[in-house]
């Protein structure tokens, strides 16, 4: 089905799809049986939900760019508008979801509010993001973005990179992107971590099979990054993955 995220059944060997796949299990778990309400915050052509639990879903997608709206096929109800400040009543959805958005939002508090007010008690919050604290989010932080777009259509062989609805978007990265702190920030709405991992980005794979000399270049540059952190954190870790449930 077009818009859904396929992932392999067998011979996972990459760490984000290792990760995805546990978040799933997590979901089927902990999510009531029958009929389910999903909010997702930032919606795009790929939801990165497995496809039976979409299939006794009720998916409520919002996001700013009608292009990307536009491309959704798997909601029920779409609406544009900007999740900062989007409220629903209160308890309408049994999980929140919001996929490399948050890090292009200036106001990630009044997001996440949101996001409590909207989730039921014992419903959970899936947050899929970028670490800014790795290799990959320095150097986002620190270059334009003109250099972003160069580096997904060059280097990623993405050709519409840039193009109206499509990534690579301006980056904020706003304090609560970093998993500690938005875990911190999330328990003091009521909120418990059922599942953290913070896992090498999908990017270093597929740049290691298309420009093998410079993907030598930036595990080097990694290594030496590691070894001066005196290995405390992977700096090619430059994702994760979190979940949370709604206790209070």
């Amino acid at each position: 089905m077009h818009g859904l995220l396929n992932l392999p059944t067998e011979s996972i060997d990459d760490e984000a799809s290792q990760s995805l796949l546990a978040v799933h299990r997590i979901l089927e778990v902990e999510l009531p049986p029958g009929n389910v309400a999903i909010y997702e915050a930032g919606g795009g052509s790929t939801s990165y939900l497995p496809p039976d639990l979409l299939a006794r879903a009720d998916v409520t997608v919002v996001d700013v760019d009608p292009a990307q709206v536009a491309r959704c096929d798997y909601a029920t109800t779409k609406r544009i508008g900007d999740i900062q400040t989007l409220r629903f009543d209160s308890e309408t959805f049994d999980l929140v979801t919001c996929f490399n958005v948050i890090e292009h939002l200036p106001d990630v508090e009044g997001t996440l509010q949101g996001f409590s007010q909207a989730v039921r008690l014992g419903g959970l919050v899936f947050i899929g993001a970028p670490n800014p604290k790795s290799l990959s989010g320095v150097v986002t932080q620190f270059t334009p973005h003109w250099f972003h777009v160069w580096f997904y259509r060059h280097v990623l062989g993405d050709p519409n990179a840039g193009m109206p609805g499509c990534p690579p978007f301006p980056t904020v990265f706003h304090p609560l992107v970093r998993p500690p702190r938005l875990g911190a920030f999330m328990s003091k709405l009521g909120f418990d971590v059922l599942y953290e991992r913070i896992y090498e980005s999908p990017r270093y794979p597929d740049i290691r099979r298309r420009v093998p000399t410079f993907a030598r270049a930036v595990d080097l540059a990694a290594t030496v990054m590691n070894l001066v952190l005196f290995n405390s954190a992977d700096v090619r870790h430059g994702d994760y993955h979190i979940v949370l449930r709604k206790v209070r």
